[in-house]
């Protein structure tokens, strides 16, 4: 399944129905699919006997699908092997929008949530191209360059993937709302701006040879 394919809007329950601020919410595939891609770092919430857990976590998308992995014997991993529901959640903080006063501060951001169950690939060949989408997500072209996975890496690791279907998504942008009676007041108001960038490329010890142009997957972050 390729990551660029178009597939319908989200659809809209009663459990993504935003109850507030409704006018943020966003129903455009693709806008959930760019805050996932650029993210990189989600948060898995679950429950494990009777106890709820949010775990930041590597998080990549493969066409219409969330994947995570991690270690056979990880207690989320086991956790989320079954059929239980669970909420993966990402945030990109765009800016901190300063106001005439303090009630109305606030912040520009781009938020998903995607809810539902996992299930495991099982697959070899979808395992290793799993990792491999991972891998062009970071660092383009860098996959044919490197030791393959061998058989007890595989065994050792568990890749759990979420179909997304039942999510949704809320938008903040532009500058702060202001009371009518506040407008003259003096002090300076707008946004603050706030950008991740990949700002430097330290070279390991053990580093063999150049290193390969990988800006292609962090567009404007990318500031070496």
């Amino acid at each position: 399944m390729s990551n660029s394919e178009q597939l319908s809007p989200l659809q809209q329950s009663e459990k993504t129905r935003l109850r507030r601020s409704p006018k943020r919410a966003v129903f455009d595939r693709e806008a959930l699919y760019q805050i996932f891609d650029e993210a990189m770092v989600a948060h898995v919430g679950f429950v494990q006997d009777g106890q709820s857990y949010v775990i930041p976590m590597l998080v990549w998308r493969w066409g219409n699908r969330l994947l995570i992995h991690g270690s056979n014997g990880s207690r989320m991993i086991k956790a989320l092997c079954g059929e239980q529901s669970i909420c993966i959640t990402a945030t990109l903080l765009d800016g901190m929008v300063l106001a005439k006063s303090a009630f109305h501060h606030s912040s520009n951001y781009r938020s998903a949530m995607v809810m539902g169950s996992c299930y495991v690939l099982d697959d070899e060949q979808d395992i290793e191209q799993s990792l491999e989408v991972f891998m062009e997500l970071i660092a383009p072209g860098r996959w044919p360059h490197l030791r393959p996975p061998n058989e007890n890496e595989l065994a050792a690791t568990t890749i759990l993937a979420m179909d997304i279907e039942e999510a949704s998504v809320k938008i903040r942008s532009g500058g702060p709302v202001e009371d009518d009676g506040d407008l003259d007041w003096p002090v300076w108001t707008g946004e603050l701006q706030l950008r991740q960038s990949l700002t430097a490329a330290v070279t390991d010890a053990h580093s063999v040879g150049e290193m390969q142009d990988y800006s292609a997957a962090w567009g404007e972050r990318w500031s070496l």
